[in-house]
């Protein structure tokens, strides 16, 4: 089919209750009210959408599926993995073993085509203006759960900043080596500890990597210095990319401002908008979204995404996007997000899901993996009890059921089964969330659990040989 038709389903599947007729003419108003209509049967007929209403009302809308999802064209199965296995493949990465979710592996599996397969893409506005801070969430509920679990660090009732103060000496180290590792810096930590803590520049590298270095050092300071201000600025954001950018920048005039020529982003086929009173526009959209979400990790996750999927600046928008992610999680007193051991292709990949595909969920689970890693590097001695999930609590025997008859059938879709189970264990809201969890606990599942589930090893065998 033509371009415009795949522009059209692309559109359809983006908005969750669809389009009408007449807002697809307002979208397209060059295209002849017949060809949008004869489009929009065409699409009917192939099942990828249907009419809900009737006359006038009538609006078309995806077909459901397990796992929602926009699609910029179909997606090739990673080689190796049949399409009933690859949700629970595992990705070998420079960080190890990784259990990728079934989006992820899409992800993957589309950029690892040929550069001139992919398609080219601009800035897609509805991306950001379809977010609905508190009611949209790019973090599931038992993720956010869990992430408050990991980061808990006995602060919360203490001032804005008191665990970010505590850990500030070893913050600007990790931090700043860490973030500047996935710009291409070579500095090892200890070199990065020598720069930080003596001044000790490192033989064999060049001045653009030290000042790399310095910049951060700087720009988590700032992020410190307002870590208690009710609200993310204009100000401060420009300030922190200014922190960052000193010196590295091919116009100085570029520090700190928003750019005013187009920028071409590396490895991608994504082209971000251009005008500073467009950007001017976007940024404080972003800012104003960013602080209207009360969940920080939710927060932090959107600054990760919209800010490099904006590129508002001429440089330095993805290390500013990483220190801005920290601010709402130092305000909380919650461990701080170091990406220590993050690849640089990982990251890479994960953005560029962003840029060409609006999809966050590489971006996600590269975040999760990231602050379990963080966690551990910071809270490795807790005190108190933990407490439990109240969703796993109170759906804890519907779990269990699930997670064994999915074990138990191993010729069966799991996903298909995990949706047509869950349906009946949670027929309300909370379907979606509970259905992440037991996704969840089929990932992590190995025979030190499966006296929990009434499962025994050679079943779990069994299910994994099957399942690839």
């Amino acid at each position: 089919m033509s371009d415009f038709n795949t522009q059209l389903l692309i559109a359809i599947q983006a908005q969750p209750d669809g389009l009408s007729l007449v807002e697809a003419l307002a979208k397209w108003p060059d295209v002849p009210r017949r060809s949008l209509q004869r489009a929009l049967a065409n699409w009917v007929v192939e099942g990828e959408i249907a009419p809900v209403g009737k006359a006038r009302a009538t609006r078309y809308v995806a077909k459901l599926k397990i796992a929602p999802k926009v699609l910029a064209y179909p997606l090739p199965t990673p080689a190796g993995l049949s399409e009933s296995s690859a949700w629970r493949a595992e990705e070998e990465l420079s960080t190890g073993q990784w259990p990728l979710s079934p989006d992820s592996q899409d992800i993957r599996a589309y950029l690892a085509q040929p550069w001139g397969t992919r398609q080219p893409v601009g800035y897609n506005s509805e991306f950001l203006q379809s977010y609905q801070p508190n009611v949209t969430f790019y973090l599931p509920q038992p993720v956010r759960a869990q992430l408050h679990r990991m980061g808990r660090t006995g602060q919360s009732p203490q001032p804005a900043g008191t665990y970010g103060r505590a850990v500030l000496d070893r913050l600007l180290i990790d931090l700043s080596w860490a973030s500047s590792h996935l710009e291409g810096n070579t500095y090892s930590r200890l070199d990065t500890q020598a720069l930080i803590a003596n001044g000790q520049q490192a033989q064999g590298h060049g001045v653009t990597e030290t000042q790399m270095i310095l910049n951060h050092k700087a720009a988590i300071e700032l992020v410190m210095d307002n870590v208690d201000a009710t609200q993310m600025s204009r100000y401060l954001l420009m300030n922190l990319h200014s922190a960052l950018s000193e010196n590295l920048l091919e116009s100085p005039e570029d520090e700190g401002r928003l750019r005013v020529h187009p920028v071409q982003i590396g490895q991608s086929l994504y082209r971000p908008p251009t005008g500073q009173t467009l950007l001017g526009t976007l940024v404080d959209e972003v800012i104003a979204k960013f602080n209207a979400i009360e969940d920080p990790f939710e927060q932090s996750f959107f600054a990760m995404v919209h800010l490099p999927y904006l590129q508002p600046f001429a440089d330095c928008n993805k290390r500013t996007s990483r220190l801005l992610a920290n601010w709402p999680l130092l305000r909380a007193n919650l461990c701080p997000l170091t990406f220590l051991g993050v690849s640089q292709a990982w990251y890479t990949s994960a953005m560029l899901g962003v840029y060409e595909m609006n999809r966050v969920e590489l971006l996600r689970d590269l975040f999760m993996w990231a602050y379990e890693r963080s966690t551990k590097e910071y809270l490795t001695a807790r005190s108190g009890v933990v407490e439990p999930d109240l969703l796993r609590l109170t759906y804890r025997d519907a779990i269990k059921k699930i997670v064994k008859a999915v074990v138990q059938n191993p010729e069966q879709d799991p996903l298909a089964l995990v949706a047509s189970q869950v349906a009946l264990a949670a027929p309300g809201p909370d379907r979606e969330d509970v259905r992440a969890l037991v996704i969840q606990e089929l990932r992590r599942l190995h025979e030190g659990v499966l006296a929990r589930y009434g499962l025994r090893p050679a079943e779990l065998e069994r299910w994994r040989s099957i399942q690839g």
